[in-house]
């Protein structure tokens, strides 16, 4: 018989104070032969054993649980006793009856003896894109959270609107027109719960193929092509994504990064951001433009966004995962006016995925001028981390050229032909945990792969930062020697 406990107060020693209650639920399945005590018993270390009840965890008082049991409260008093005679219990006078420190729960892994091999301890966090945890603004945040509660209309807390909470969609339309250049109205604001979710909200209502570029995250093109939409890469250089080959690909829709290519690193040209928008206005398509760490420039004033130029041909996205932390999975989207009602059927008529209190929270922090602090204060740590990253490579591995301009959460090392593979190998060794740039390239791309390390510098805390280099350089492949003379003579 299956039973679940209730709160109940309990006078009882073992059990709790006079008055108290346990203020949990229990629930225990009683089955098998034998007294009702035994059974008690074996249900009770079968949920400490299993780990289901951990250690520390107070249990009902008896009297509670004996009502809900339908059984006797002198069994559950016995059972109690017993089980903490036995070492899986203990109690104490006010304290009530607990799970006993010592009953860890016996895993699997245990259970079938040591592992054969073991996944090699990860000691410094140098994978791309992910913002400094430990520099989230908590008290800022809370102030902010503060404020929004107690001046939140009554409405905030029903049905949420799909395109979210009209308070950040104002506060979003005049911070992106500041700070990024973005035309937009609150009106043509959607919230989304971040990138991926904006990409999914607009694979189900493109068609046809997608233009990309060439290096970028394999995620967003599965996302793109688990929509029924084929992608379809675009070469990127120095100057970005080749614009001059769009109409070949006969694609209508192109997604873009155009402030700082991921993960290659460069801005995309002047002369193809106006053409991009020339395109698009020639056949009705359409630029995705992914602004993922667009206020984040360190060597100049963060280039605009090109939505600017024409807001009726471009979806601008961004979000809040790398300005402030991935865990609030806030996001926004700037769409043209006549692609408002499709986005907003495609997500549903309720918000189901951003809380109305962070969405409330983070329009007071830009309103009260915390986001643009708070991003002040970012922009100068991350470029002395870029800044660490790259002395310290022209000291130890001159040979390692640092490519990308001086912007975002990450830098791309470029190494020598055919080494990439030995030099993740080498960084799993140093417990690093990085990524490698072949994996971001399309497929399908007609460029030759290249070699080399992502490498993001904003994980790491900054007293863990110089660590992390070293191991990093350890890792690095040694520069190419010059070959022998032909005669045999060794080199001076």
């Amino acid at each position: 018989m299956a039973k679940t406990w209730v709160n109940a107060p309990e006078p009882e020693a073992l059990g709790g104070e006079p008055g108290q209650t346990a203020g949990t639920d229990l629930h225990l399945e009683l089955s098998g032969e034998g007294s009702l005590r035994g059974q008690l018993m074996h249900a009770l270390r079968e949920a400490i054993r299993s780990g289901r009840l951990a250690p520390g965890t107070r249990l009902p008082p008896y009297r509670s649980l004996a009502q809900d049991l339908g059984i006797a409260r002198n069994t559950v008093a016995d059972a109690y006793a017993e089980l903490v005679e036995e070492g899986w219990l203990s109690a104490r006078q006010g304290s009530g009856t607990r799970v006993a420190r010592r009953a860890a729960p016996l895993h699997p892994d245990q259970a079938r003896g040591p592992r054969r091999r073991t996944r090699r301890r990860v000691l410094h966090d140098l994978m791309p894109s992910s913002p400094d945890a430990a520099a989230f603004p908590r008290s800022a945040w809370l102030a902010s959270a503060r404020r929004a509660l107690a001046a939140a209309p009554s409405d905030a807390f029903g049905v949420g609107d799909a395109r979210g909470r009209p308070e950040l969609r104002e506060t979003l339309a005049e911070y992106l027109a500041r700070a990024r250049g973005v035309r937009t109205e609150p009106d043509r604001i959607v919230i989304c719960s971040g990138f991926a979710h904006a990409l999914k909200l607009l694979g189900s209502v493109l068609e046809g193929s997608v233009a990309v570029e060439s290096y970028g995250l394999d995620f967003h093109r599965d996302l793109i092509e688990e929509a029924g939409l084929r992608t379809v890469p675009l070469t990127v250089d120095s100057s970005g994504a080749r614009i001059d080959e769009l109409p070949a690909t006969g694609a209508r829709t192109v997604l873009l990064t155009p402030a700082h290519q991921f993960p290659t690193g460069g801005p995309l040209h002047p002369e193809r951001r106006a053409a991009v928008i020339d395109w698009a206005r020639s056949c009705g398509g359409l630029l995705v433009e992914d602004d993922y760490d667009g206020e984040f420039r360190y060597d100049r004033q963060p280039v605009g966004a090109v939505q600017g130029l024409d807001p009726d041909r471009v979806v601008y996205i961004g979000s809040a995962s790398k300005s402030l932390s991935p865990a609030l999975r806030l996001g926004w989207m700037a769409v043209p006016g006549w692609l408002v009602d499709d986005i907003l059927a495609a997500k549903g008529p309720r918000e189901m995925w951003s809380g109305v209190v962070d969405q409330l929270t983070l329009a007071d922090f830009i309103a009260c001028g915390a986001y643009d602090r708070h991003l002040r204060r970012m922009r100068q740590q991350y470029r002395r981390r870029r800044d660490q990253l790259v002395g310290t490579l022209a000291e130890r591995a001159p040979h390692i050229k640092v490519s990308g301009i001086s912007a975002g959460l990450h830098a791309v090392l470029e190494l020598p032909e055919n080494t990439e593979d030995a030099a993740l190998r080498a960084a799993r060794r140093q417990g690093l945990a990085l990524d490698g740039l072949r994996p971001y390239r399309h497929p399908d791309s007609a460029m030759p792969p290249r070699d080399g390390l992502v490498i993001g510098y904003g994980t790491p805390p900054d007293h863990a930062f110089a660590a992390a280099l070293d191991a990093l350089c350890l890792a690095l492949p040694d520069p190419p020697q010059d070959d022998p003379p032909q005669d045999g003579r060794p080199l001076p």
